[in-house]
């Protein structure tokens, strides 16, 4: 018999004011070092440890070792929605609204698919021509199915669909942003197209932040698509 999930050791896990920062941290969706996370945090390295450690136990984080370094990522999708929902709900810092022109606001990544004003853009892009479409089974809400002309245009952009198909997550998925209060697109669909905006100088990552760029060339062919962006 499966044990019962055990939310009241998750919540002190999470709830913690460091753990959640390391978290967050790692929302940026690349590995950072036990010194690196430290020093987001504001703590000390031996301090880092201990709460790297309860974030392994719990399944949270997940760890690779490469020389003399080890290098932590969040263990699954699920904890990057987890984080992203406690965003959602979470009290302002500031009594005032941060404004619209705020960068992290404009394009980030969640996880490792994109976010803010530029990934709710693109989903509602994709809805509109077509490319994709609402799961139609009524108690999945939040999937999304791959129409034929979408499957055509993401081949044609390059995009890798098998490829995506073959990871180990759901393929097509909403996920709702937490400064646009809309969703973006998710999944392992969601990451393939921010890899290959990247990959293709559509987009530019922030060194050391989840703030995405957009650069003139990827303005140009955003808008192509039918999609304009603010600066």
């Amino acid at each position: 018999m499966n044990a019962e999930p055990d939310l009241a050791r998750l919540a002190s896990t999470v709830g913690d004011p460091r753990r959640i920062q390391m978290l967050a941290l790692l929302m940026e969706g690349r590995a950072l070092t036990a010194k690196e996370l430290a020093l987001g945090a504001g703590i000390t390295p031996a301090t880092a440890t201990s709460h790297l450690r309860r974030l392994l136990d719990d399944g949270l984080l997940a760890s690779t070792s490469q020389g003399r370094h080890k290098y932590f990522r969040l263990a699954s999708e699920q904890v990057a929605h987890l984080v992203e929902s406690l965003m959602q709900v979470a009290p302002r810092r500031r009594p005032e609204a941060a404004p619209a022109s705020e960068p992290i606001r404009h394009a980030r990544y969640c996880y490792d698919h994109l976010a803010g004003s530029l990934g709710t853009g693109l989903l509602a892009t994709l809805l509109r021509k077509g490319w994709l479409v609402n799961d139609a089974d009524p108690a999945a809400v939040k999937q999304l199915d791959l129409t034929p002309k979408g499957a055509k245009a993401f081949t044609a952009l390059g995009i890798d669909l098998a490829g995506a198909r073959a990871r180990r997550r759901q393929f097509a998925c909403r996920c709702l942003d937490w400064s646009e209060r809309r969703d973006h697109l998710g999944g392992a669909l969601g990451a393939a197209l921010a890899e290959h905006l990247l990959a293709e100088h559509w987009i530019e990552r922030k060194k050391h932040s989840r703030v995405v760029l957009v650069t003139d060339f990827g303005q140009a062919q955003l808008a192509q698509l039918g999609l304009r962006t603010a600066r």
